[in-house]
């Protein structure tokens, strides 16, 4: 049978970025015509639109897909969530953990439905602020539970590669709704996502 790679591209986007970056490539002193770079330019393109591809993606409607009334009121928390995104000022990547908690009122979502949220809004041009507020109120205004709480930590290659340099930073961001605006909450969300219960 033999291996068969599976991808889908808007081809004549891809054409068209590829030509941009094999010009930067060139701009930048290289040599686009020797074997290692024949193919980086499409290889780019490609790599920038699969980082990019949340735009194409709805978050409320990944959301929606998966709403079951239940009759559970206390906090659900998933934690340890994976986040790559690019940062929208230099367009270097940012990476690390959402832990994400919300209080149901009346309806509950498929576990798997968190991380897809976080995924959709975290492959775009991002800044973690503006990022962590999107997942909170997307899932406030969807599901409209008691509360919503996400704590995000991230790295910065902005910060680690260029300029500041300095490698061993973390940036943490928070965005809390209605329960969680609560101390007494909030602060049994914290303990629990900083715990090591697994």
């Amino acid at each position: 049978m033999g291996y068969k790679k599976e991808e889908h591209y808007d081809n004549k986007l891809t054409e068209k970025m590829s030509g941009f970056y094999k010009e930067i490539i060139s701009d930048l002193g290289e040599d686009v015509d020797r074997d290692g770079l024949l193919k980086t330019p499409e290889r780019v393109a490609k790599a920038m639109q699969f980082l990019t591809h949340g735009y194409d993606i709805n978050p409320a409607e990944i959301l929606k897909s998966a709403m079951f009334e239940e009759d559970y009121s206390q906090m659900v928390i998933v934690k340890d969530i994976e986040v790559y995104s690019m940062c929208e000022h230099h367009m270097l990547p940012f990476f690390g953990k959402a832990h994400i908690a919300y209080i149901p009122n009346g309806h509950i979502v498929g576990l798997s439905k968190i991380p897809r949220i976080v995924d959709a809004f975290a492959r775009r041009l991002q800044v973690q602020e503006r990022l962590t507020n999107e997942i909170r109120d997307c899932i406030q205004d969807t599901l409209n539970p008691l509360g919503v709480a996400v704590v995000m930590e991230a790295r910065h290659m902005c910060m680690q590669m260029r300029g500041v340099e300095k490698q061993n930073s973390v940036t943490t961001t928070s965005g809390f709704t209605g329960e969680f605006l609560k101390k007494t909450t909030r602060d049994e969300f914290i303990d629990l996502i900083s715990s090591k219960l697994h």
